[in-house]
């Protein structure tokens, strides 16, 4: 579940190893860049946490970011 703490959306996606968890950027990676909306997110090992706020709105939580969390969801949804 996204949390919503400090203008910015969170959350951590756990996976089976490294592998899994890079795999998992590289689709976010084309859905932001299809959304023209780019996460804040880290990676160590098979943990990705991602953090989405809208900067070009003074960083705070906007409809953007929301679509975009939408979007990050339906995608780990498929590979369910």
């Amino acid at each position: 579940m996204w949390k919503e703490e400090n203008n910015k959306l969170t959350k951590t996606f756990k996976f089976k190893d490294f592998t899994e968890a890079f795999a998992f950027m590289t689709r976010v990676a084309f859905i932001a860049e299809a959304h023209n909306h780019h996460p804040d997110w880290s990676n160590s090992y098979n943990t990705v946490t991602i953090e989405l706020t809208t900067h070009d709105k003074g960083n705070v939580v906007t409809q953007k970011d929301k679509d975009l969390a939408k979007a990050i969801d339906n995608l780990q949804n498929e590979g369910n």
